[in-house]
């Protein structure tokens, strides 16, 4: 018999000997012996508290909601992001799944981690401050992801000053930051449809503002997938008041026109999904109108020899038509 076997830790002993071990990180000399054990111990006690939330069997639902709500007093999750950068390799790995079960955990029709974050914004802007990081950018990615599912989250980030960072972290960051960053972006302006229809409409000049820099990139992959991004929001029909506003605008048809002229076929092609918007508006403003009548030849030129180079990949039936009834509409008396 072993008379020296050790009592498992309960939840809260995990919690408050991770808090402990995060704030010893910073004592004594760098690379010493008691940060070393500082950082053991911050990997020893997230694991451990990973093995609660996902079990070797079956997790047990009373320590999963005794460790939920000692994370909530204590305000765990803001820590964990924003000490994420100082852990090791898996450490990191083992604080995103944490978080993340955390956030999918579902308690009849409440989401009770969802429902702490909608009073704890910092933990969302930690989150997207993390781009800032190349070290970490990814991790703290992933949770932002998970958050921006739930709209009370996403709509929290959306009415922030830190949604418009955005343009910033994509732009500057590397490849595959940049990535994250946009997909982030998209999943936050796509996914919960009405309430982004709302604010778009009550923002619509400093959204598109921000927006269009994205679109003039000189980065390829930035500027394609937002042009592709713009098409998406505009022929959602949840924005049709947004893209009424867009489609009347002189300066964003000549922004489409240009682009329509790029050396990059796809380019071409994005920037084609949003020009058709314009033209078959069947309302459209005198200054729309005059714009396309003074460039109709020049339009009609283009457009039959549009992608005619992508046989297979561009010549559907629904793109056939498009370019069909663009053709009928300059035409038109």
């Amino acid at each position: 018999m072993n008379f020296f076997k050790t009592k498992p830790r309960t939840p809260p002993d995990l919690v408050r000997g991770l808090r402990d071990a995060i704030n010893r990180l910073e004592s004594g000399a760098p690379g010493g012996e008691t940060r070393r054990k500082a950082t053991e111990d911050v990997s020893k006690n997230l694991q451990q508290i990973k093995g609660i939330l996902y079990g070797d069997g079956e997790p047990a639902p009373e320590l999963i909601a005794q460790l939920a709500q000692e994370t909530y007093n204590t305000d765990l999750l803001l820590l964990l992001v924003q000490n994420v950068s100082r852990f090791e390799f898996e450490a990191r790995k083992d604080v995103v799944q944490i978080f993340n079960n955390l956030l999918r955990r579902q308690i009849g029709s409440r989401w009770p981690t969802v429902e702490y974050l909608s009073g704890k914004p910092d933990v969302i802007f930690a989150a997207l401050g993390g781009y800032e990081n190349e070290e970490v950018a990814l991790n703290t990615g992933m949770i932002l992801k998970e958050m921006l599912r739930h709209e009370q989250l996403a709509k929290i980030l959306l009415h922030s000053e830190q949604f418009y960072k955005f343009p910033h972290y994509i732009e500057t960051t590397t490849f595959g930051i940049s990535c994250d960053a946009f997909a982030n972006l998209k999943e936050t302006l796509t996914r919960h449809k009405p309430m982004v229809a709302e604010y778009l409409d009550k923002n619509y000049d400093r959204f598109f503002s921000s927006f269009t820099t994205l679109i003039l990139s000189n980065n390829y992959v930035t500027k394609r997938q937002s042009l592709k991004l713009l098409g998406e929001i505009l022929l959602d029909r949840a924005n049709f008041n947004v893209m009424t506003r867009y489609i009347a605008n002189e300066a964003n048809l000549k922004m489409m026109m240009n682009l329509l002229r790029d050396k990059s076929k796809n380019i071409q092609f994005e920037a084609f999904h949003v020009f058709k918007v314009f033209v078959a508006n069947p309302k459209k403003p005198p200054q729309i109108e005059n714009i396309l009548r003074r460039n109709k030849e020049k339009l009609l030129n283009f457009l039959k020899s549009f992608h005619n180079d992508k046989e297979g990949k561009y010549t559907s039936l629904t793109s056939y038509l498009h370019v069909l009834t663009i053709l009928t509409c300059i035409l038109s008396p």
